[in-house]
């Protein structure tokens, strides 16, 4: 069935009784700049907020009633077609308010793509009849054979402001990315935008690669993205956006991602929980420009926390869930064993600028409390055209040299008792990707270095169970309020690791 057949039946099939005239997802000549002069036209306008209301029957609507909306199968995109991919809709309700408009390309043409009440099902908690007027969508989700070859699962949704997730092979949900981030963890409040509506292109049959393009707004800036989906064993997005900023963008973060730790053996403050571990990610990895890896174990700390890495044109960065056993969660249900990494990498020189971290605290599992983005050092002008293009790789990454060292654990606690201030031991274990029984076994030495206190008794073992070194030490604060720890492990061959760095603040 050509694309253009195909796209009519999708929407042939499905008609509101009063469809809706979108702003931006419109029917029409589509090409690759289309979404760019839109948001380009878009910025020298003032911001206007969704004027579409959302019908009290969705407004009421609460998690379970929301959750109990589900895509109709029949109205799944693509469902007749040999494509690698399909889609469906989401409804709108609950959290997400703010309507989302879609459109479908094929052949060079936009179809706006309207809803209706019979994309969707309902049970026996949404007992209501969903609206029947074209109200447009929330978001969407695209399945594909990751698993299996004949069965399609789900390997992103985009749903939620800028928000947007994906898993690879043998995974299921945890992290999220997002379009932008602007004034997070900022006093005044953080800024929100949102993609607007999206485009979806037609998949040509036998094709891995899906392209997906958003328009962006909120009141400080409009975008254009795209985004080229590809996945598998581990999901690739190649990202490009375009940046039109109506005010000058002083606290802006690109390729942001944002996730949940609530705690594990790096600290479980107040954590009446008999699981050991509950998080989505356990660190943050930066490759940066100096050629260093640095490994930074997320916290949760008792007061909001930012934390800048200084660079020039990194290599990547990443929220990475690295333990993988789940022994360590005994979660049967969530399986955070299971939650992806995501890594971001640059696709052309980022300049001079600041890996970001932001850890909230949180008392709870359900909310996501992390987040990671780069920061450019200058501002990003208004009335000016900004472009910036990286890659996002979701699943078990980056892979380490096979000769590098990684940090696999963290743990803390008290080491003296009977001390006037509170001395911390520290312990640090690292693996190799693979055993190397053809290096020699002598441990490394490590230099263990802190802004504030007094470092001591530092020692480097062997770790039975890793393969890999442990590295011990005690942390004496005095006084300090807060202090930023680093250890580096140096071998007397070609073997190398990670630089393990650390912010304490007292527990």
């Amino acid at each position: 069935m050509a694309a253009s057949s195909a796209v009519a039946l999708s929407l042939a099939l499905f008609t509101p009784s009063a469809r809706a005239d979108p702003l931006f997802a419109r029917d029409g000549a589509f090409a690759s700049d289309t979404v760019v002069e839109l948001a380009r036209d878009l910025a020298r306008k003032p911001y206007a907020a969704p004027k579409a209301p959302l019908p009290e029957v969705l407004a009421r609507a609460d998690y379970d009633a929301y959750r109990d909306i589900r895509s109709n199968p029949a109205a799944t995109l693509w469902l007749r077609d040999r494509t690698q991919f399909r889609a469906q809709v989401m409804s709108r309700g609950f959290l997400f308010v703010d309507v989302v408009e879609v459109a479908l390309v094929a052949d060079g043409v936009a179809h706006h793509l309207p809803y209706t009440p019979d994309q969707f099902t309902t049970g026996q908690v949404m007992k209501d009849p969903l609206p029947k007027e074209d109200i447009g969508f929330s978001g969407f989700r695209v399945l594909s054979p990751i698993n299996q070859q004949a069965l399609f699962d789900e390997v992103t949704v985009f749903q939620g402001a800028s928000y947007f997730r994906a898993v690879a092979a043998k995974e299921c949900y945890g992290l999220s990315a997002r379009g932008l981030a602007y004034k997070t963890g900022e006093p005044e409040g953080e800024e929100f935008p949102a993609f607007r509506a999206f485009w979806i292109e037609e998949p040509s049959r036998g094709s891995r690669l899906l392209r997906v393009r958003a328009l962006l707004d909120s009141p400080s800036v409009s975008g254009a993205y795209s985004f080229s989906i590809h996945p598998g064993s581990v999901t690739t997005m190649e990202v490009e956006g375009v940046l039109f900023p109506r005010t000058t963008l002083t606290k802006v973060g690109l390729a942001p991602m944002t996730s949940m730790y609530l705690f594990s053996p790096n600290g479980r403050r107040e954590a009446d929980d008999y699981r050991p571990e509950v998080h989505d990610s356990d660190g943050l990895l930066i490759f940066n420009g100096h050629n260093e890896h640095l490994w930074r174990p997320l916290s949760n700390p008792k007061q909001l926390e930012v934390s800048g890495f200084l660079d020039s044109n990194p290599r990547g960065f990443g929220l990475l869930q690295r333990n993988r056993n789940p022994a360590d969660y005994q979660d049967f249900e969530a399986q955070y064993e299971r939650r992806p990494s995501l890594w971001a990498e640059p696709t052309g020189e980022w300049g001079d600028g600041a890996i970001v971290l932001t850890e909230i605290p949180s008392d709870a599992e359900i909310h996501d409390n992390v987040v990671a983005f780069w920061r450019p050092k200058e501002p990003i002008p208004a009335g000016k055209e900004y472009r910036l293009s990286y890659r996002l790789t979701w699943g078990d990454v980056p892979k380490s040299p096979q000769t590098q060292a990684r940090v696999v654990g963290t743990r803390r606690g008290r080491a003296d008792v009977k001390a006037p201030t509170p001395i911390r031991r520290f312990i640090v274990d690292y693996a190799f990707p693979q055993p190397l029984s053809r290096l020699p076994l002598k441990s490394p030495t490590a230099n263990v270095s802190s802004s504030a206190g007094r470092i001591a008794d530092v020692v480097v073992s062997d770790n039975p169970l890793t393969g890999g070194p442990r590295l011990s030490f005690a942390f004496d604060p005095k006084d300090a309020k807060s202090a930023e720890l680093r250890a580096e492990l140096s071998f007397a061959d070609e073997r190398t690791a990670e630089t393990w760095v650390y912010r304490w603040t007292p527990p």
